[in-house]
């Protein structure tokens, strides 16, 4: 009962830091899509969520390292411990990127083929945001069992 106590106490606060990254993400995704990318398929639906994942992935790591599993961290703040643990989180996040971006181009296709959303300019921030929600899942289980894995 404690272990499923302390799991849904660190769900929690990874979901709540988690709001920084997907503001991040959300954020640099509609700017590069409107501005950099603009009318352009490729760089709405391909690049610029790259680039926003890869940069939100970052500000997600800070706050995960220095906050949500601080205490589970060895060598904690060492630049060691910091590239080691940033290695396997970014791995991770990779593996997580690649569920939203499947989840993503799958909503982008389902609202196509029902006429939804298009010609409006949140339709991929839109997508990346759904693609989010199955991505989160999977990175807090990697986070909580893998990455940051409680000690005996």
């Amino acid at each position: 009962m404690r272990r499923r106590t302390e799991i849904l106490k660190k769900f929690i606060m990874f979901s709540l830091t988690s709001m920084v990254g997907t503001i991040v993400d959300l954020g640099l995704h509609w700017f590069l899509s409107v501005y950099a990318f603009q009318e352009s398929y490729w760089g709405s639906f391909w690049i610029a969520p790259t680039i926003s994942f890869e940069v939100a992935t970052l500000a997600n790591f800070f706050i995960a390292y220095y906050l949500v599993w601080r205490e589970r961290v060895s060598e904690f703040g060492t630049f060691r411990s910091v590239m080691r643990h940033l290695a396997g989180y970014n791995a991770t996040c990779v593996g997580g990127y690649v569920i939203k971006f499947v989840a993503m181009q799958g909503f982008h296709f389902l609202f196509v083929s029902l006429d939804w959303l298009q010609g409006w300019s949140l339709e991929p921030v839109f997508c990346n945001l759904l693609g989010l929600c199955f991505s989160g899942a999977f990175n807090f289980v990697m986070n909580e069992f893998v990455i940051f894995n409680k000690k005996k």
